[in-house]
């Protein structure tokens, strides 16, 4: 396979995954509002098996190691269909919106909200 067919592949595969996450994390104050609290607890798992799989891979995505074999370029969202804005601030934004939805998951199934 031509290496800018790979790398397509990968971006396409990664920003499919992204998506899904990123789903994830923003339903999760949904379904905490609806009192749906096993869809929640559900989300939450999958979020923080991909949490700890960047931990475990020096806080990067493993298909960012897989696209570096197929191109030089290294800007931000060399790896993903993103706009450089996002791949850039991905973690900070999305991990804030994680850590937001979870306290008022949290806060709705302790009865506090």
């Amino acid at each position: 396979m031509r290496p800018q067919v790979a790398l397509r592949l990968i971006k396409g595969i990664h920003t499919v995954a992204w998506a899904f996450f990123a789903g994830c994390i923003l339903a999760l104050p949904v379904y905490a509002w609806r009192g749906e609290f096993d869809v929640a607890a559900v989300l939450v798992a999958i979020v923080l098996v991909e949490v700890a799989i960047i931990v475990v891979n020096e806080w990067r995505c493993p298909l960012t190691n897989v696209a570096e074999r197929f191109t030089d370029e290294r800007a931000d969202n060399f790896d993903i269909y993103l706009p450089l804005w996002l791949a850039r601030y991905n973690k900070q934004i999305f991990g804030s919106l994680f850590a937001l939805g979870l306290l008022y998951t949290l806060a709705r199934w302790s009865g506090w909200m």
